[in-house]
């Protein structure tokens, strides 16, 4: 049995989904009772259990041949909580444990990276064998961008328009998170996701126009106003992270990804392809309808 948290996210279910395809037995812990019908429809062990009360998943790795820590995005609890859970399933016996952590948690600029920094430290000291998988951002982050410029000709991006970004495919994610969950000789790796290839906004407004068959041109959207406070985490989180990209972009090498894949990682044109019906059925509406 494997225990994937957080798995009624994208990340956690995209995980569960490449164990799944793989024969594997699963727990999806989940943090609310509403329905999850993209896991259940896998036939997984569905639980529901807060992840800040490690007295409530403790029960829940007993059995458990692996743990897939997985924390949800922008939480303030992250560094505390995964830590606490390390804990917990050292207590439980887990023999492995992966954590998803992020392309440059050292990048103290973004407090999301920092606390996930400081999880990767703990794990040295944890007392379970663990291995690491340092993502960088999906792909499937732009696709409300992607979207609206169907409709509206113009990708807006909060980056700007000259840094780039290594966008990752999350199916690759999720194979790569599988590969650290069921093979041996890889414990004490520390394995970063990277697509292969930097895109610049201006890149991605191309590829998009030519599956659209019509233009698409990149668009700078600055922040505006101050960055957010500290009780405002998750929007002070969004902001810094976009000024980072901004100042810095957000890249990085395929080649470890690839090797767990043992094939080349998917481009962004792949997840286009996949969207392909979706953004062909966006009516183009002109520039001047938008607020």
């Amino acid at each position: 049995m494997i225990v994937v948290t957080a798995a009624g996210g994208p990340t956690g279910t995209a995980v569960v989904r490449a164990l799944w395809s793989r024969g594997e037995q699963v727990r999806a812990v989940v943090g609310t009772d509403r329905p999850h019908p993209e896991l259940t429809a896998l036939s997984v062990d569905l639980a529901v259990a807060d992840l800040t009360a490690p007295d409530r998943i403790e029960p829940l790795l007993d059995d458990a041949a692996a743990l897939y820590l997985v924390w949800p995005n922008f939480d303030p609890a992250e560094a505390a909580g995964a830590t606490a859970l390390l804990a917990a399933a050292r207590r439980a016996g887990v023999p492995r444990v992966v954590y998803h952590s992020v392309l440059r948690p050292q990048a103290r600029s973004m407090p999301h990276h920092a606390a996930k920094d400081r999880v990767e430290e703990a794990l040295d000291t944890g007392g379970v064998p663990w291995r690491v998988l340092q993502p960088c951002a999906y792909s499937a982050n732009l696709d409300g961008a992607l979207t609206a410029a169907a409709a509206s000709g113009r990708f807006r991006s909060p980056w700007g328009l000259e840094q780039a970004q290594s966008l990752v495919d999350l199916r690759d994610v999720a194979e790569a998170a599988a590969v650290l969950l069921t093979e041996d000789g890889l414990d004490g790796g520390t394995f970063e996701a990277a697509g292969p290839e930097p895109l610049t906004a201006p890149r991605i407004a191309d590829l998009l126009a030519e599956g659209l068959g019509r233009a698409v041109t990149a668009v700078d959207v600055p922040p505006e106003g101050p960055v957010p406070p500290a009780e405002a985490y998750a929007a002070r989180c969004r902001r810094l992270m976009f000024d980072h990209y901004r100042a810095n972009g957000f890249t990085g090498s395929p080649r470890v990804l690839e090797a767990l894949l043992g094939r080349p990682a998917r481009p962004l044109s792949a997840h286009l392809d996949d969207l392909a019906a979706a953004l062909d059925a966006v009516p183009p509406t002109s520039v001047g309808e938008l607020p």
